[in-house]
This record gives structure tokens, C-alpha cells and sequence, in this order.
């Protein structure tokens, strides 16, 4: 499997996993490789419905678009069997 592979499997498997949530925008945060355990870590960002709904009552008076929140899951991909082993919310470093 190679990293192009790797992302494409990650991002399926979390609109596979999620459907009643309608994840939007689902996009490559982060990729690496561990040769040690020979699998992919692929962190993915995703949007849903709810995320949108924290935005303050003042939006609708700016003239500025806010950015909508993100969710950010690591899926764990098995190098020599094409398998997802994990997903894990990741946690950002404030």
C-alpha cells in the first residue's frame, strides 16, 4: 500500500463508519508511517452538522464567514492487509 492508498482507505472508512452523522468535508490533516509496526497513521478532519451549531448569534451580522469546527480522528491501517485496526479522536495541543 502506498501513502496515496493509505489516505484514501483512511477517508472512506470514516464516511463508511459514520453515516448517520453526514461527515462533510473530510480531508487529509496528517500522514505517517511506522516501519516499526508497518501501518499507517492517517489523522482525517471532518465536519458535521453539529459542529455549526456553538457559532455565535452575531455571525449572521458579520460580513465574515466563520469557520466551521473540525473533528480530527487517527485511523490505524495495517500496512500488508489493508485493514483498519483503529480510529481514535485526536486530540489538539492547545
Amino acid at each position: 500500500m502506498n501513502v496515496k492508498e493509505a489516505v484514501a482507505r483512511a477517508k472512506q472508512y470514516i464516511f463508511e463508519l459514520f453515516p448517520d452523522e453526514n461527515p462533510k468535508n473530510i480531508g487529509l490533516e496528517e500522514v505517517e508511517f511506522d516501519e516499526q509496526t508497518n501501518e499507517w497513521l492517517v489523522t482525517v478532519g471532518v465536519s458535521r452538522p453539529w459542529d455549526a451549531l456553538g457559532e455565535s448569534p452575531f455571525a449572521a451580522f458579520s460580513n465574515r464567514q466563520m469557520p466551521t469546527p473540525r473533528a480530527y480522528r487517527i485511523v490505524r491501517i495495517s500496512n500488508d492487509k489493508d485493514e483498519v485496526l483503529s480510529m481514535k479522536f485526536r486530540e489538539l495541543k492547545v
